[in-house]
């Protein structure tokens, strides 16, 4: 054989760098993919853990409204001192009014408290009084009290605020002459509403408003408490400082006609007391209607029957959010009975007729 020419040695020597043993081309084939699978892995996603499935939160239950209280003040004269020291008690120990109704005396108070006065200011008021600048005499009139300072008075003591101004809801009582019904001032002048509530008959010039006259609301309504009932009062207090018939003659015309009108009212008062929640009597008794030098002495009862009242009134008090919250206490679904299961193949059922077996089955 010739010897192999430059040219064809020359190539082979090209080509043999390139060749490569087969087990050196599964190694690296192996490795190839070992290493695309060990890749796979380092990428691959951690699971996802599946959403907790929606919740609605229940419904909280409403809580009731608060409790609203109402003082309805008794008529007596120089006695409505007396409740002076009982809103001074009340709101001492954390019973404030969210509305007052007034009748005569009390609707002089009433018409203060409503104002806005607390009622450390209207003692130091009381205190201060003088009773010449409250009594306007005409003596063409035959004696009698016009009212127009008793008035004037109360619109100073009031900022000159009408009723319907009041910070706190506050009604007036009166009685029209014409008829003898009751009337309840829940708006306009604050001074003359008073006046009209405290016109005593026999003793003030019955007071002219519009074409109605009207005297003393003491006559239909000693103590008002259906007045606080028509402002929203949900607890009504009453303050009874009424004079009641003790046997003796009073000596004065002004204590005769006060016990007289005390007389007519009893029947009445008693019917409408009936319906307040809660009755506070101050020992004022032997307070006389004019007895104006004693006004300390009815202030200190007033504070002394009221604390002596707070426990029935936060009893009171307790047993109506009890019930409001027992009535917004929405009442459990009652649970379905399940029927009874029914056996069609007992009786003289066709079933139990066609079964042959089920022929001496008990059912």
């Amino acid at each position: 054989m010739p010897p192999p020419t430059r040219s064809t040695a020359s190539a082979d020597r090209a080509v043999a760098p390139t060749a490569r043993p087969r087990w050196r081309v599964a190694a690296l084939s192996a490795l190839v993919v070992l290493f695309a699978g060990c890749g796979r892995d380092t990428v691959r996603p951690e699971p996802v853990a599946a959403p907790a499935p929606a919740t609605v939160a229940p419904t909280p239950t409403p809580r009731p409204p608060p409790v609203r209280i109402g003082l309805a003040l008794g008529g007596g004269a120089a006695k409505g001192f007396a409740h002076i020291g009982v809103i001074k008690m009340l709101e001492a120990n954390g019973i404030k009014a969210d509305v007052v109704a007034g009748t005569s005396a009390g609707s002089v108070v009433g018409a203060l408290y409503a104002s806005g006065m607390d009622p450390f200011r209207m003692q130091e008021r009381a205190v201060a009084l003088d009773e010449s600048s409250i009594r306007d005499v005409r003596l063409f009139s035959g004696g009698l009290v016009q009212g127009v300072a008793l008035q004037n008075y109360v619109n100073q003591e009031v900022g000159n605020r009408t009723i319907d101004r009041m910070p706190i809801p506050f009604a007036a009582v009166a009685t029209r002459l014409d008829t003898g019904d009751r009337t309840v001032f829940v708006r306009g002048n604050t001074g003359q509403a008073v006046r009209a509530s405290s016109s005593v008959p026999g003793v003030f010039e019955p007071v002219r408003i519009g074409e109605r006259s009207y005297v003393d609301g003491g006559v239909v309504s000693p103590v008002p408490v259906d007045a606080a009932r028509q402002l929203g009062a949900d607890l009504v207090i009453a303050v009874d400082i009424s004079s009641k018939a003790s046997g003796a003659t009073p000596g004065s015309m002004l204590g005769i006609v006060n016990q007289s009108i005390a007389i007519m009212g009893q029947t009445l008062g008693r019917q409408e007391l009936a319906r307040a929640d809660v009755v506070i009597r101050p020992q004022v008794n032997d307070i006389g209607p004019a007895s104006f030098e004693q006004r300390n002495a009815a202030i200190l009862q007033g504070e002394r029957a009221a604390l002596a009242a707070l426990p029935q009134i936060r009893a009171k008090l307790a047993e109506i959010e009890r019930a409001r919250s027992a009535a917004r206490v929405p009442a459990r679904p009652a649970t379905p009975v399940e029927p009874a299961p029914v056996d069609i193949d007992c009786g003289d059922s066709w079933v139990r007729r066609l079964n042959p077996f089920a022929k001496d089955r008990a059912c």
